[in-house]
């Protein structure tokens, strides 16, 4: 299929696509909470959240507090309001911010915190699929995580790329138009021979806007397409995707 529709370069999205990125935040605060005897000592301050318990749901309301901070400040870059600052930057302030909330105050736990999305897990489908295709295709990730931490989330991960792209290279975050101009003048051919494969509507949008092929992949997590969205395809999930595309 791949060829007959002159698909040249695959790119892939990486944070919620290929890795669990909910998942490994959640992982990340409920360790920090465990970890951190001063959380206890927090219960008794009227405006704290209880850290002494660490059910699920205290955990989740930690990670809206983590991802709220960095879509704001992801789209206050975007918008002019804020200059570029990378995902190790903004993820060392929503990590701060969950310790605020929670009440903790070990600087140790707080630091490792902040570097939870280096330790993101794959999908169960990621690395086999991903080595498949490279078997095959070129395969590129383009993300929003900064460089380092994209290089260490690649190897936790154990995702084996051609090449793997950050954002940080043109110092904006998707869906900004340059992002996905990084990765066509990267694959080296027309866009509409680049597949931008992803679980997130909103990411496909600013793809195809720049001319690429789109294929969102469902996952537990991300932005499902909507009825009017016009992907190329749309799959369950990433053995789908490479057996459409001729992989053996």
């Amino acid at each position: 299929m791949a060829e007959s529709l002159g698909i040249e370069v695959v790119v892939f999205d990486v944070l919620g696509t290929m890795v669990d990125e909910p998942g490994g935040l959640r992982a990340a605060i409920r360790e920090a909470l465990l970890a951190s005897d001063d959380a206890l000592d927090a219960s008794d301050t009227s405006d704290a959240f209880d850290a002494s318990d660490v059910s699920d749901a205290s955990v989740n309301e930690l990670l809206a507090v983590w991802q709220q901070h960095v879509e704001l400040e992801q789209r206050r870059i975007g918008q002019g309001h804020r200059p570029y600052a990378s995902t190790e930057i903004i993820d060392a302030e929503a990590a701060q911010r969950v310790a605020d909330h929670a009440g903790l105050a070990d600087p140790a736990a707080i630091a490792r915190l902040a570097t939870a999305g280096q330790r993101l897990p794959p999908w169960g489908d990621s690395v086999a699929g991903l080595e498949r295709l490279a078997q095959r295709f070129p395969v590129l990730g383009l993300s929003n995580a900064g460089r380092t931490a994209l290089l260490r989330l690649n190897a936790h991960a154990g995702l084996r790329w051609h090449q793997a792209l950050s954002s940080e290279a043109v110092l904006a975050y998707k869906p900004a138009p340059e992002v996905y101009q990084f990765a066509i003048d990267t694959a080296g051919c027309p866009p509409e021979r680049v597949l931008m494969v992803a679980a997130h509507s909103w990411d496909l949008r600013g793809a195809r806007a720049r001319g690429m092929r789109t294929a969102y992949v469902q996952r537990p997590v991300g932005d499902p397409p909507t009825d009017s969205d016009l992907f190329d395809w749309r799959f369950k999930g990433l053995g789908e995707l490479v057996t459409a595309l001729a992989v053996g």
